[in-house]
């Protein structure tokens, strides 16, 4: 591992702490533990790796060997890493002795996301379903079918025990929202594997999906360039998100705004209630494949190789991250670190504090501190998907929305 920890200068690695090698191909997925200390890295290369995220250098821990095609997605829930891999299995590995412990084994095409609860693995897949494991011991619960090609993206709803019950939930109120390259999103029944409502007016693919922090509207984002927002409990489409040029590729939701990132080689910010652009962040030169917005910042990965951070309210470009030779496929930000990888095999590691008082025009002291108590409320309240294209998001009353 190579490491470059100048901070002054004018170089294209201005910002550049570290570079992490030892993936033979390229990395296209990122997980972060909950406390922040380690990085879950899987890749092309069949095999996942473990980080010290928090240590200065940054180390490997370990290797994750054992699936026979790439890796697509990756999560760390407790002392487990969760891997799903082309292979078409899912495997649980134990953190600490980097051994297998666990394959769960049932779809019959590519593993493409995965969410956990703590409870249960929920699972998408090319085989035009999504299943439901037991954590603890990898059995199959449910499989959810339906859907008339490829499953994407993946959300879990928890229900709230002291509300009543709502039309269509059939007595139960957990839901499973599922999106498809069928050109529609589906919400179903946890209990039961029941559809109970089927979200159409996409002319594409569903590539990624949202809810507000209630969970009661979803947004989703397509190949047809649209946007969109539902009413999660009664199907019905509420606005339509017109302006980008190319395929959603990416959305988060914080608070009353919405992100996304696109093929069109922009990154746009939307009022969710009106349906609204407000900002676009330009100067990409490539599809932008993640986007995350923390601390009042908007992080991008882009397919020209390069990382950038921009003021959220201004629109601003605060830094580009310059340095990898292919396109980013993820990125996590904690402890003013910018991890990023990228089809290169390499996971670069850069200096992204300060940003806030130096680099943008924000705004005052007092908005700053206000964004940041926000934004960690509902990282307090959420559990943070960690893959490519993942979504912070939370609901008021403590249960966990799981989006992927």
């Amino acid at each position: 591992m190579g490491s470059c920890s100048s901070k002054k200068g004018e170089s294209k690695n201005n910002y550049l702490l570290q570079t992490l090698s030892g993936h033979e191909a390229g990395v296209n997925c990122m997980a972060l533990s909950e406390d922040g200390s380690v990085l879950a890295t899987g890749s092309e290369d069949k095999t996942a790796r473990l980080w010290s995220a928090k240590t200065t250098p940054c180390e490997c821990l370990g290797i994750l060997r054992g699936h026979e095609e790439y890796i697509n997605c990756i999560i760390i829930e407790d002392c487990f890493c969760i891997t799903g891999s082309a292979d078409k299995t899912i495997r649980k590995w134990d953190v600490s002795t980097c051994e297998c412990v666990l394959i769960l084994r049932g779809h019959t095409s590519v593993i493409y996301r995965m969410i956990c609860t703590g409870d249960f693995i929920f699972t998408s897949s090319y085989d035009r379903t999504a299943r439901c494991w037991d954590f603890e011991n990898g059995e199959c619960i449910r499989v959810f079918r339906g859907h008339k090609r490829g499953v994407y993206p993946l959300i879990f709803i928890p229900g709230d025990d002291d509300s009543d019950d709502v039309d269509g939930n059939d007595g139960s109120k957990d839901l499973l929202i599922t999106g498809s390259a069928d050109f529609t999103a589906r919400s179903w029944n946890f209990e039961t594997g029941q559809c109970l409502k089927v979200f159409k007016g996409h002319t594409g693919a569903v590539t990624c999906m949202a809810t507000d922090i209630m969970g009661r509207i979803l947004f989703t984002g397509s190949t047809d360039f649209s946007i969109r927002s539902w009413n999660l409990l009664k199907g019905e489409q509420l606005k339509l998100f017109s302006g980008h040029q190319g395929s959603v590729i990416c959305i988060q939701v914080i608070n009353k705004l919405l992100y996304s990132g696109s093929s069109d080689h922009t990154g746009r910010a939307w009022v969710t209630e009106f349906g609204d652009c407000t900002r676009v962040y330009k100067g990409h030169k490539h599809t932008v494949s993640v986007i995350k917005m923390k601390d009042g910042l908007v992080f991008t990965g882009c397919g020209d190789a390069s990382a950038r951070v921009f003021a959220g309210k201004s629109g601003t470009l605060a830094r580009e991250f310059k340095g990898h030779d292919g396109a980013l496929n993820a990125l996590q930000v904690v402890n003013g670190k910018l991890f990023t990888g990228s089809y290169d095999g390499d996971v670069k590691v850069w200096d992204v504090s300060g940003i806030n008082d130096d680099d943008t025009a924000f705004g005052k002291e007092e908005d700053k501190k206000k964004s940041k108590e926000k934004a960690d409320d509902i990282e307090k309240m959420s559990h943070i998907d960690q893959n490519q294209n993942g979504i912070a998001n939370g609901s008021a009353v403590n249960s966990k929305i799981m989006i992927e």
